[in-house]
């Protein structure tokens, strides 16, 4: 009897000790969780890489995004993407480090989430269009830096001065190049409106570039030259972008090749937006990142900031900026013809860019 009440007692004891123990792990459990709500998104960990810190990567051959700086500032990684991106650092206690990578890191020729980005070999990779479609079921934007600013189009073949496929074609039968991970994506082209006849377009085949130069545009593009394509689906100023008037030292494109616009190719598309969900982001992440999270409060403070007039204006993309206090009136009216429809170009194709026929 007595050992059977002294067993009681230690039960007793032990369910109470059970209990308490509990309690306090529960009330450990619920003030860290409200801590870490009150302090607001944390940046995510990369094994082996200093906490407190966000890694965003680019490549160098896309100007003026993505690009290299002066030889005699060592060829650093620069482009108005990296550059806002150390920009955050004046508005939000935030340390960023640009670091180079290859775009199929990033984003694949497949149209998949590149390796460096889904293994978590960095945070984000910059200056992505954020589009509708493929890209969204891998990954997650930022805000964006620049308003939608790129535009599609659609490239055909001069002949005698007369494109080889109308502006007011549907497309059907016709094989259309794909730059290869690059915006717009293949399967933006069933988005987009053809403005010369208020339809879509259908009926067409999308072939992958034969050309292996070691540049996705330049491939697509001599795909089109050579007659793989009589068609080309690509941003609508990439020629702009790419000519040898806007060839930097570190660009490894051929820029005789992209002066061809207006004489040897035209585009009979531009000003195409059906596509696009937000402008030039600085940063997409793998999905469930949580790096927008972090970015988007910085971003919207460095955006209000003379520094990022300044920036715009280095780059020329004022007319593609957010406009704030430190813009002049009217900096941002401007239309450029790649972001101009056809329905609202002159006839012919004046300078490349093809009014409807």
């Amino acid at each position: 009897m007595k050992f059977s009440f002294a067993v009681t007692i230690l039960l007793i004891i032990g369910c109470t000790h059970g209990k308490e123990a509990k309690r306090r792990l529960k009330a450990k459990k619920e003030s860290k969780q409200s801590a870490e709500s009150s302090a607001g998104p944390t940046i995510p960990t990369i094994p082996g890489v200093k906490a407190g810190n966000v890694i965003l990567s680019q490549y160098i051959d896309y100007p003026p995004y993505a690009m290299l700086g002066e030889a005699e500032d060592d060829f650093p990684l620069s482009g108005f993407g990296a550059e806002v991106a150390r920009g955050l650092e004046e508005v939000c206690d935030i340390s960023i480090t640009v670091a180079q990578t290859d775009w199929g890191n990033c984003w694949t020729s497949e149209d998949k989430i590149g390796i460096g980005l889904a293994r978590g070999e960095f945070h984000g990779c910059m200056t992505y269009t954020h589009t509708a479609g493929v890209r969204n079921r891998f990954l997650d934007f930022s805000a964006p830096i620049l308003s939608a600013n790129k535009a599609a189009g659609i490239i055909t073949r001069l002949k005698d001065g007369v494109p080889v496929i109308s502006g007011s074609s549907d497309l059907s039968g016709v094989k259309v190049a794909d730059v290869l991970g690059w915006a717009p994506t293949a399967d933006n082209l069933a988005i987009v409106t053809n403005t010369c006849t208020g339809e879509k377009f259908s009926g067409y085949e999308i072939v992958k570039p034969k050309e292996v130069t070691g540049n996705e545009n330049q491939d697509a593009l001599l795909s089109l030259l050579n007659g793989d394509a009589d068609a080309l689906w690509i941003y609508a100023d990439q020629a702009y972008n790419y000519g040898c008037a806007n060839k930097s030292d570190s660009d490894t494109h051929d820029c005789t090749l992209w002066d061809g616009l207006g004489t040897e190719f035209a585009y009979i598309h531009s000003g195409m937006f059906d596509f696009v969900r937000a402008g030039t982001t600085l940063a997409m992440s793998k999905k469930g990142s949580g790096l927008p999270e972090v970015l988007d409060p910085c971003i919207e403070s460095f955006l209000k900031t003379e520094s990022y007039y300044e920036l715009c204006e280095k780059y020329e993309q004022t007319k593609g900026c957010f406009p704030n206090e430190f813009f002049p009136a009217g900096a941002d009216s401007e239309k450029t013809e790649y972001n101009t429809p056809p329905n609202e170009l002159p006839s012919g194709c004046i300078g490349g860019y093809c009014g409807c026929s």
